[in-house]
């Protein structure tokens, strides 16, 4: 039976889905530019301060940010201006519209515990949101079309070629790489994925090939290096987003931000447990929610105290270095890092002493969930980044064979063996 409540919850979870998008993609853009300084050995960008903060150049992005606002939006004379303008808006238009499948945690069942009455929070509102993605994530297709086309310039209409070429001859391996899971899990529903894989096994030990093949058909999918053939700087400029500036630019750069995200999302969701704690499925956390949650609140505190303890480290070796407010710096994230330990071993005493409410367990399974599956999405999005930085660029004919004759016949083998254990150990 509905709970008059539940519509509400729908709502709370799509504004959430795109909240942590909004939150995960400025931190992705420094940890692109961090990750790139650290495997090239140098320090990246650090100089941007507000006060005596610097945060490992985290205020970059915000000056970013600010820059895009401001700058001056340049439209050229001859564009369509109808497709030149509706194209960033379809490419972050698509990507918000598959955010919202993710499942971010279990269901939260308040009957479980004795409290009647109470709305049940699920994870994620629909119960087919892997057809969901593959019906709308396509559609990104026709905004880099656009903004090639519209924009009445050669390099940019090679470049959407290019990607849309790429795009659409990958979206094929990946939709088959995902069949042969479904196979196995015998449901599109993402919460009862996640859920089949905490009382069995994650997927990516039971698919390991189609789940080689999703990650590497993603890096395709988002354009992301060594397949970005469509922004190949010596030959296309910047490709079909050359001719756009200021926030126009900065919603396709957002756009691709938002896709590795989603992507990250559903890969973690079909083949690494989704929102499943390692050997802590639902029911035991809500069963055992307090001594659960006394050990995870002493290990974050005791995690800050370390991070406290470098950012001291930090401020005395680097004493006078800049000589204005930014050498305390170490001191004040060692302030805060330090109320922040204080806060967690606190919980975590409190925890173990007082008597727990009954809604307690379910909630804090919800936030525990919430926690694990970022992330795995935060690890997995840095694995864009390693690759990024880490391989070489393909050639075109290199792109287009890996699609075709690799992964394609891959997806479909996978799916033939898939189907043959499937029936040998049913019988």
């Amino acid at each position: 039976m509905q709970h008059w409540l539940d519509p509400l919850f729908i709502v709370f979870r799509n504004v959430l889905a795109i909240a942590v998008v909004l939150q995960i993609v400025p931190l992705l853009i420094w940890l692109e530019r961090k990750g790139a300084a650290y495997i090239q050995d140098r320090p990246g960008p650090e100089r941007a301060a507000v006060g005596p903060l610097r945060l490992a150049g985290l205020f970059h992005v915000v000056a970013d940010a600010i820059k895009l606002f401001f700058k001056e939006d340049v439209i050229p004379a001859r564009v369509n201006r109808f497709y030149y303008l509706a194209a960033p808006v379809i490419v972050v238009g698509v990507a918000f519209l598959t955010v919202a499948i993710l499942p971010f945690w279990d269901t939260v069942d308040f009957t479980k515990v004795g409290l009647e009455g109470w709305p049940t929070v699920g994870g994620a509102p629909l119960d087919a949101g892997i057809l969901w993605f593959f019906a709308f994530a396509s559609l990104t297709v026709y905004g880099i079309i656009f903004a090639g086309w519209a924009s009445n310039n050669k390099y940019s209409l090679l470049g959407a070629m290019r990607a849309s070429a790429a795009v659409l001859s990958y979206e094929i391996p990946l939709g088959l790489s995902v069949i042969g899971a479904l196979m196995i899990y015998g449901t599109v529903s993402l919460p009862e994925i996640a859920r089949w894989q905490g009382d069995h096994a994650w997927g990516i030990v039971l698919q390991p090939i189609g789940a080689l093949i999703f990650i590497v058909c993603a890096f395709a999918e988002t354009n992301r290096t060594p397949f970005d053939m469509s922004e190949t700087e010596s030959e296309l400029v910047a490709g079909y987003h050359t001719e756009y500036s200021s926030m126009k630019f900065g919603m396709f750069f957002l756009g691709e931000y938002a896709a590795m995200t989603i992507s990250s999302g559903l890969f973690a969701t079909l083949f690494l447990g989704g929102w499943q704690v390692p050997f802590l499925p639902t029911a035991t956390i809500v069963a055992h929610a307090g001594p659960v949650a006394m050990w995870t609140f002493g290990i974050v505190g005791t995690l800050f105290l370390m991070f406290t303890a470098f950012a001291l480290v930090n401020f005395v070796s680097n004493a006078g270095r800049w000589n204005d407010l930014r050498d305390w710096e170490g001191l004040v994230l060692a302030l805060v890092l330090g109320g922040g330990a204080v806060t967690f071993l606190g919980a975590s005493i409190l925890v173990g002493l007082l008597p727990l409410p009954a809604w307690f367990g379910p909630i804090f399974a919800a936030v525990l969930q919430f926690h694990v599956f970022i992330a795995k999405v935060l690890f997995l999005c840095w694995t864009f980044v390693w690759v990024r930085w880490t391989l070489p660029r393909f050639r075109y004919d290199q792109v287009m064979n890996l699609g075709w004759r690799t992964l394609l016949p891959l997806a479909l083998v996978n799916i033939l063996v898939t189907g043959v254990v499937i029936t040998v150990l049913n019988r």
